[in-house]
């Protein structure tokens, strides 16, 4: 079998053609990657990728902030009254008066069985009758001992008993005059009233009970006024002054405005903090039952014993602030997105204050010159590349962020 041989010409050709293929494809390699650099320059792609969020752009505001400190506190009545019968002994009769009832200061809010106090007045008046007959007796002998004096009919010791007699006889008369007085008052006690204008808080007392004196039957809270104690930190109790206005909210939401009354010359040892008397009523209180109607409104959403919040309003001061869309909390700590010339965010820690509003203070971490991402900014992470379409201006309100979009890889 003969063998095919080649021969060094054609040896020679055929590797002559494989190295001019292979440089005509180098070099269609390079044209293509040539004419495609100047179609991206063209584009002006700051970077390679697709962006990772649409979004708008806000930059911090200088403006004044409120200065306010929080505290917690209970609702209190001003002043309670502890209403109790002054008379022991009598039986209560009638009671005109419930649990949440207003008053007026005076009026009749229980009655006393008064028949044995009215025997009592009708014999203390008929002691005081026999005094003043006795007492007149005595006056006409010691008149005649008188004008007997210097005659000798009488003797001296007989003119001194007449005029002692006449001086017994008027202090009974006397006696008897404040006996009857005191069984007046009882008479008078019979009837329950209230000292002052207010609510009614509690009741103890039943018909037909026989209660003694001092028992308590009623509570009122004087006038309807209610207060609110809020408890402050020894640090921060100097900074509040009588007059001090206050915004109190209740648990279900109502709100009321108020002023502070007093502060409390003394700290709690255990707690170290002091409290703050809050009148919930501001400007005056007049008694009577136009105060009792505007504690009844007050006392809708408010009740003593309750649990409420307050804010001192204490001025103002000037602060950075920035929309609070603007701001992320990540592991407990707050992070704004700073867009770049590049269109790439940067991940940046800031420390906020007040919250105002939509309004968030930045008390450090950023300039008003940056560019913040306005909203959406949970969606992003350091280096990503984000499209803007709104360059907003200070002081202008964020556009809604626009749905994200998936970068490709």
């Amino acid at each position: 079998m003969n063998r095919f041989q080649f021969k060094p010409l054609s040896l020679g050709l055929i590797t002559a053609g494989i190295l001019a293929l292979g440089s005509v494809g180098l070099f269609a390699a390079r044209s293509q990657a040539a004419d495609s650099a100047p179609a991206a320059n063209a584009a002006g792609a700051p970077a390679v990728g697709k962006p990772a969020l649409t979004v708008t752009l806000v930059q911090a505001q200088s403006g004044m902030l409120p200065l306010k400190l929080a505290a917690n506190g209970n609702v209190v009545a001003w002043q309670e009254a502890l209403i109790g019968a002054e008379s022991g002994g009598l039986r209560v009769l009638e009671l005109r008066a419930s649990v949440g009832d207003s008053v007026k200061a005076g009026q009749v809010l229980a009655t006393f069985a008064a028949e044995s106090v009215q025997a009592d007045v009708a014999l203390a008046r008929a002691s005081l009758m026999e005094a003043t007959a006795n007492a007149a007796e005595a006056t006409a002998n010691a008149e005649r001992a008188r004008s007997l004096q210097g005659t000798g009919a009488l003797s001296a010791q007989q003119i001194s008993q007449y005029l002692t007699a006449e001086q017994t006889a008027k202090a009974r008369v006397e006696s008897a005059k404040a006996a009857l007085d005191s069984q007046l008052l009882r008479l008078k006690h019979t009837q329950l009233l209230a000292p002052d204008s207010g609510i009614i808080s509690g009741r103890t007392a039943s018909v037909g009970s026989v209660v003694g004196a001092g028992t308590e039957m009623f509570r009122l809270i004087r006038q309807g006024r209610l207060e609110w104690r809020g408890e402050v930190t020894s640090a921060e109790l100097g900074r509040i002054t009588r007059g001090t206005r206050v915004l109190v909210a209740a648990p279900g939401g109502a709100q009321i405005s108020g002023k502070v009354r007093m502060v409390s010359p003394t700290v709690d040892a255990q707690t170290r903090n002091g409290l703050v008397y809050v009148d919930l009523l501001t400007g005056q209180f007049p008694a009577g039952a136009s105060a009792v109607r505007a504690a009844t409104s007050v006392g809708a959403s408010f009740k003593p014993g309750m649990f409420a919040r307050g804010e001192f309003e204490l001025g103002s001061s000037g602060a950075m602030t920035v929309v609070q869309t603007a701001v992320v909390v990540r592991d407990g700590f707050s992070y704004v997105y700073k867009v770049g010339p590049d269109n790439r965010v940067k991940q940046v820690k800031v420390q906020t204050g007040r919250l105002v509003g939509n309004q968030v203070e930045l008390v450090e971490g950023v300039k008003l010159e940056d560019r913040l991402v306005a909203s959406g900014a949970g969606f992003l992470s350091e280096g990503d590349l984000v499209k803007v379409v709104d360059d907003l201006t200070p002081n202008s309100a964020a556009a809604p962020v626009k749905p994200a979009q998936a970068a490709t890889k």
